[in-house]
């Protein structure tokens, strides 16, 4: 007796496996990296009508499609196949596959009482797919290939089509491909290869024994005349695609980007930059030079003077008191600073000893080992790595002082962020003022510009009074040096009622700005003694007992202490 075989409907393309066994009917989900919609709901419940499923739960079905766990789940114990079906099952077994109808091309009875099924084609949003599935409702009969290829043709798709599954879909009634449209291919963006790497600035060297050299902290990335700086690689040009409509699919081409221009730079054939002199590599936006590089084997003192230097500068030595340094690039002083340094970035691997006299000043980040008796101010950050003692610190965003000692004693220090140490005050109860929440350069920049509109104000008013009582003589009476007076004075006013309205335009941008900051915070690593005067957001609050490890926030109208 020959063993008795079951049908199953669907695969793993269509997204779904129907296995009616002899100890039921069990359904497959197989889960989908696309977002496409493979079948809906109904279309397997017909499936089910089809084979006189009727017993099943539909809260079930629902659930299996859901989850698409990949693994078989029982919906029912009985079933009974459809002629065509169990026909179909037989002769794939047999290893005999379905053939186009042959005779006259008259209808038998067989397919007058058992209609092919209905043809239905999907076809994805994007044009790309089509595929194949059978509506059962119609008849449950076969199709052959030329229903299939009639079927596409009225439906306009004539590219990509897979004779192959087509041949290999109709033995079965389960959804198949069949037709692929060509997807464009798009043309890359151009881009800037630089061979250099500004990530390793700050970072200490890592010799070829793999060991760390603190005594070199990449503080600067150098390159030398003629020294290849960057590439700009081309954009490319799309190739267009055909859906399976036969449309062409026009591709994008990339999109070209200027070649990165800047000071002491050379652009030769079109995309390469080179450098022109020995020097320090620089960004500001798009834009890449090469900063004059500055080396005084010496410190700043008698010996030298006042050095002022359109570029970087390292300092093998200190920096004497009464003496200044200025530079456009970043300043460097391997040793002490007693005078005055200002620049870019300003990195001091000794400390900062003012003697209540020196002042260093960054357009971007300070770093020193300690501040005692002086003036720090940066655009962004400041970070002590031992002690800030009766100094006047103003950053624009952060103040750090974590390492060592970490401690931030007597003085102000201000910042628009955050000031994080870990010791505020001392056991002493030494007043320290500490201000978070207004960035200070914006503060004093926005008190400046207050003053000077005031004062222009008054000043355009008592202009356009003295007009206006002039305005009420005969001029013609009036001596010729009296009337030169009058035409200077009505000259001024123009200029000067034009300076009080772009006062008054920054005055608003700057309140807008300062508006902005209302996420100040004090963080405190370890302690804050008795003494410390906190300011956040505006907010008072004098630290009247210690606080250990908390932050210091501004909540409804008050300061308040907070997890760290």
């Amino acid at each position: 007796m020959d063993e008795v075989t079951y049908p199953t409907v669907g695969n793993k393309d269509a997204g779904y496996l129907f296995e009616f066994r002899e100890d039921g009917v069990f359904l497959t989900v197989y889960p989908s990296d696309s977002n496409e919609t493979l079948f809906e709901l109904t279309d397997l419940q017909q499936i089910l009508a089809d084979y006189k499923v009727e017993d099943y739960d539909i809260l079930e079905l629902a659930k299996a499609i859901r989850s698409a766990k990949g693994e078989p789940v029982k919906l029912s114990e009985h079933f009974a196949a459809p002629a065509a079906a169990a026909a179909d099952e037989s002769e794939a077994d047999s290893g005999e596959g379905a053939a186009p109808p042959k005779g006259d091309g008259q209808p038998t009875p067989e397919e007058i009482e058992n209609p092919p099924a209905g043809i239905i084609i999907d076809v994805t949003k994007d044009k790309m797919q089509a595929t194949i599935r059978y509506d059962t409702k119609q008849g449950t009969a076969l199709p052959t290939e030329q229903d299939v290829m009639t079927a596409l043709e009225e439906k306009g798709i004539i590219f990509g089509v897979d004779r192959e599954a087509i041949r290999a879909g109709v033995r079965r009634l389960s959804p198949f491909v069949v037709a692929k449209g060509q997807p464009p291919v798009h043309g890359k963006n151009a881009y800037i290869d630089k061979k250099y790497d500004l990530g390793v600035l700050g970072h200490p060297a890592v010799n070829q024994y793999n060991r760390v050299d603190y005594k070199n902290m990449n503080l600067f990335v150098l390159v030398k005349k003629g020294d290849l700086l960057a590439e700009r690689i081309p954009q490319t040009q799309g190739v267009s695609g055909m859906d399976v409509y036969g449309v062409t699919v026009t591709a994008r081409n990339g999109r070209p980007t200027p070649v990165p221009k800047g000071k002491n730079i050379e652009i030769r054939d079109e995309n390469f930059v080179y450098a022109l002199i020995d020097g320090q590599v620089v960004e500001k936006g798009p834009q890449i030079s090469v900063d004059p590089h500055l080396v005084i084997k010496s410190g700043v003192g008698v010996g030298t003077g006042n050095v002022d230097f359109t570029g970087s500068i390292e300092i093998n030595g200190n920096v004497e008191a009464g003496f200044i340094v200025k530079a456009t690039g970043d300043v460097v002083v391997n040793g002490l600073v007693s005078g005055d340094v200002s620049g870019r970035n300003v990195f001091v691997s000794g400390g900062i000893s003012g003697l209540n006299r020196g002042k260093v000043k960054a357009e971007e980040d300070v770093q020193a080992a300690y501040v005692e008796n002086a003036t720090v101010e940066a655009g962004r950050d400041i970070t002590v790595g031992d002690v800030a003692l009766h100094s006047k610190l103003s950053a624009g965003k952060r103040i750090y002082a974590q390492e060592r000692k970490g401690s931030i004693v007597g003085g102000t220090a201000a910042a628009g962020e955050e000031i994080l140490a870990k010791m505020f005050g001392n056991p002493a109860f030494v007043v320290t003022r500490i201000a978070v929440g207004i960035n200070p350069a914006l503060q004093q920049q926005y008190k400046t510009a207050c003053q000077e509109y005031k004062a222009d104000k008054l000043r355009l008013q008592q202009v356009d009074a003295m007009l206006n009582t002039l305005s009420k003589i005969d001029t013609s009476k009036l001596p010729p040096q009296r009337i030169e007076q009058i035409n200077k004075l009505t000259c001024s006013r123009y200029p000067l009622a034009g300076k009080v309205r772009r006062t008054e335009k920054l005055i608003e941008t700057l309140e807008e700005e300062l508006g902005k900051m209302e996420h100040g915070r004090v963080s405190i690593v370890d302690r804050m003694f008795p003494g410390c005067r906190v300011s956040v957001n505006g907010l008072m609050m004098n630290v009247q007992s210690e606080i250990q490890h908390a932050k210091l926030e501004a909540k409804e109208d008050e300061v308040r202490v907070c997890p760290f």
